[in-house]
């Protein structure tokens, strides 16, 4: 599934190239001109990246990253500012609001490429086609395969999603309103004890090498992946 990235500038040019660099790479692009726009397109499918303009008609990028951090199903939205403003001063700014990375313009479409990438990689994993291997265990998103020790593991489409979210968030406890958010989206309905039907389908497929001690109960929290066994 390709990247989503939203890019919000009001500078026509410059949001028609960083399209065009996008798109050529694979990207699947959105863009915005102002900030009334860029709040119009911040909904599912949810972008895995903001390129984000420093000022913006109908309001600033600083207030936009605000807002974003605010809503539990855009906080962590990784954002790249593109600004001109290049005093140290307002990129310190910029990043104890939130922002993930800060190029200053002019800048060139390699760069750019290059920092977005490793912007993803650090801030969201789930969003890249990586393969992904913990203690042996590795699930590959684009061909769709889990296997464990070279043996291959059959499971659900579900479960595979599920799993894929786990080994990207590693170490963290979700209750089920959250992985249902993440898994299933919210504009699904879905009982919260699905989650648990799904979990037990997952360590079942896990068990036979013993990788389902992987997928944790945090008894009144919720589920964590984690290889602290």
């Amino acid at each position: 599934m390709a990247i989503r990235v939203l890019i919000v500038e009001d500078e026509a040019p410059i949001r028609d190239m960083l399209t065009l660099v996008l798109e050529q790479q694979g990207y699947q692009v959105t863009a915005a001109e102002d900030y009334d726009a860029a709040l119009r397109l911040i909904c599912e499918p949810y972008p895995d990246l903001i390129l984000l303009d420093w000022m913006l008609p109908g309001g600033s990028g600083i207030n936009l990253i605000k807002h974003l951090k605010r809503q539990e199903m855009t906080r962590s939205i990784p954002v790249v500012m593109l600004t001109a403003r290049g005093e140290e001063e307002d990129k310190v700014k910029g990043l104890e609001v939130g922002a993930d990375d800060y190029i200053t313009k002019p800048f060139s479409p390699k760069e750019m490429l290059a920092r977005l990438k490793a912007v993803i990689r650090r801030v969201s994993p789930a969003a890249l086609e990586d393969a992904i291997e913990v203690r042996g265990l590795k699930l590959d998103p684009v061909s769709h395969r889990v296997s464990a020790d070279e043996s291959p593991i059959d499971m659900g489409p579900t479960e595979f999603k599920m799993l894929h979210f786990f080994m990207t968030h590693q170490e963290r406890v979700y209750n089920r309103e959250q992985l249902l958010n993440y898994i299933w989206g919210t504009n699904v309905y879905v009982e919260d004890r699905t989650v648990d039907v799904h979990i037990r389908r997952l360590r079942k497929a896990l068990e036979p090498t013993e990788h389902d001690k992987l997928v944790q109960t945090v008894r009144g929290a919720g589920y964590r992946f984690s290889t602290k066994v």
